[in-house]
């Protein structure tokens, strides 16, 4: 068979990245951008260790989960792989949590800690793979730069309930480096191939959205490993053997889809009443919405409310799209990462693009911590080829480098000082976003905890005005209104609250609360009740409860529901005193 000139060169190129292993100095050269990677990610958000846990998921994750709180042991761990955990099954993400509240307790600083430590990690390995990969050293280490300097990095790094994003970057980071060992060796090895599909089940389990990673490595086959185009097998029967190979991955990735369906179903079925035209025109908007984010990284919020993509505006954006893919198709002779980088971003996106709306939010900053990659790669070496071909390009490619890097430094320290506790991330959501009803809400939550009564009631009525039909704010309005001593005003808002939800535990206990201060105690029973029925184990609802009972001489009653409070939370307010007044006992 004869060889084109084409294939020639690719053999041998696998060949010398094959056989030749790093110079000393390259050695040297990594050692040194491996200790600065982990400089610039603590500089860049080291200071995250003086910010708070968060009222928004940090309770369901940590420090409200006693699951968790209570610290790493057996039992744990078994709960971790049989539960489902706030909504997900990320198994070694509850570990994570479990294993930081072990040596931290509630501290958050340690937790906080953490995540910069795996973020850093990942940005690491991130640099080790890219460069085993493409054997070029320095613009490897800038698209590890990138990743970890990005302003669009503070929410997964900054948010201690993204511990499953730095989590599950650092195994993605893992398995593209043993992938890399892998490919590059002129003998397939079971081992090497095992070892992937172990780190790629273990990113599984820190978030489900690695899936598309088999998809990922099939893009590398093309570029820059080459495994596509062989010199002896034609490419159809080629691209057939490389997706067969991938079968166990393709696998464990339809595995982890089904338990993310169970897990979620509730959400699923709701987001799945949207028509599929709207989820598609969200999807394309967001992804030209990351885009712009990715070059000008500016007012960026935990949250950017869901709202009806208009057609004028879907167009032009798939337009877009389509035009750069197609541009990128045409190119990929002569600048394959162009294309590779393009569908790695594409594609690694789909789980979280829209199409499958899930929660309030029409986009989130944390869903590009892993897909981003691909525009980093995308734009370091393409911008590479169109600096070095100018006088002077390497020195004008240093300093294009730094000052990016510099740039995005301080874009991000600016924006983790918006993380610093709920008060200061809602205030800056409300600021930089429109209509955010749950930016107000949150805000009024974090106000009300720091007992400013007028100001969180303020929050809570934007936040009705905005959006009317969320029981969650009305009872929270509700709530408020009552520690302020306004009654009838909270019994209508925790009414309002029931009318558009019925089964809402919170707003029948905040109703029986109200009930309870004007005196209407026999009403303010039944709420307390009925919210228990809802949820068995409502710590407040069994506590409010068992004080209304006691008030009325219900004495066993009470100290039933009041024992029932200590059992889930032993040091919950003075229910042990209230014990005590009724003659019982308590260590």
């Amino acid at each position: 068979m004869r060889y084109s000139a084409r294939q020639k060169k690719i053999s041998k190129t696998r060949a010398r990245a094959c056989r030749c292993p790093p110079l000393h100095g390259e050695r040297i050269a990594a050692s040194v951008v491996c200790i600065s990677l982990v400089a610039i990610v603590w500089v860049t958000f080291g200071h995250t260790l003086h910010g708070e846990f968060l009222n928004y998921d940090d309770n369901r994750y940590v420090y409200d989960n006693p699951r968790v709180a209570s610290g790493l042991s057996l039992a744990g761990i078994q709960w971790a792989f049989t539960h489902v955990h706030a909504d997900n099954w990320h198994s070694l993400t509850t570990i994570s949590h479990m294993l930081d509240c072990q040596l931290y307790g509630l501290q958050p600083w340690g937790h906080h800690l953490t995540n910069d430590l795996l973020h850093a990690l990942a940005a690491v390995l991130l640099f080790l793979a890219v460069w085993k990969l493409t054997g070029s050293l320095w613009p490897s280490a800038f698209v590890a730069v990138l990743f970890a300097v990005h302003p669009l990095r503070v929410e997964s790094v900054g948010w201690i309930s993204e511990r499953k994003d730095v989590l599950s970057g650092v195994f993605f980071a893992l398995t593209l480096l043993a992938y890399a060992r892998y490919a590059r060796s002129e003998q397939r090895s079971v081992g090497r191939y095992t070892l992937v599909v172990i780190l790629f089940a273990l990113g599984l389990m820190c978030k489900p959205t690695v899936v598309t990673l088999p998809f990922v490595l099939l893009l590398l086959d093309y570029w820059p490993l080459g495994r596509s185009t062989p010199a002896t097998q034609n490419r159809f029967a080629r691209w057939r053997y490389l997706i067969s190979e991938k079968a166990p991955l393709f696998a464990l990735s339809a595995m982890s889809c089904v338990a993310t369906v169970l897990a979620q179903r509730e959400a699923l079925g709701a987001s799945l009443k949207l028509p599929a035209a709207e989820r598609l025109g969200n999807a394309v908007m967001s992804y030209v919405v990351y885009l712009r984010q990715t070059i000008y990284p500016a007012r960026l919020a935990i949250l950017y409310p869901y709202s009806h993509p208009k057609i004028l505006a879907v167009i032009p954006a798939l337009l877009l799209l389509i035009s750069i893919s197609a541009v990128f198709f045409y190119w990929r002779g002569k600048y394959p990462f162009l294309l590779v980088g393009w569908l790695w971003f594409l594609g690694m996106l789909v789980p979280m693009s829209g199409l499958i709306q899930l929660g309030s939010q029409a986009h989130a900053d944390r869903y590009t911590y892993l897909p981003q990659i691909g525009l980093d790669i995308l734009a370091t070496l393409g911008g590479i080829k169109l600096l070095t071909k100018w006088r002077g390009g390497r020195e004008l490619s240093v300093a294009a480098a730094l000052l990016i890097m510099i740039t995005m430094i301080a874009l991000s320290r600016k924006q983790t000082s918006y993380w610093q506790n709920s008060e200061t991330l809602w205030r800056h959501t409300a600021e930089v976003t429109s209509n955010n009803h749950t930016a107000h809400n949150s805000l009024a939550n974090a106000l009300l905890a720091q007992g400013r009564l007028d100001e969180a009631v303020a929050e809570y009525r934007k936040a009705v005005e905005i959006k009317p039909d969320v029981a969650s704010v009305q009872s929270n309005l509700g709530n408020a209104l009552g520690a302020e001593g306004k009654f009838s005003e909270a019994i209508e808002a925790c009414e309002a609250a029931l009318r558009i939800r019925p089964d809402y535990a919170e707003a029948h206990n905040n109703l029986g609360c109200a009930l309870a201060s004007i005196g209407r105690t026999e009403e303010a029973i039944k709420q307390f009740s009925e919210a228990l029925r809802i949820n068995g184990d409502y710590v407040e609802a069994h506590y409010n409860l068992g004080r209304v009972l006691a008030q009325i001489g219900r004495r066993e009653e009470a100290v039933a529901h009041l024992t029932d409070v200590l059992r889930f939370k032993p040091d919950y307010l003075d229910t042990k005193q209230q014990l005590h007044e009724l003659g019982v006992a308590v260590p």
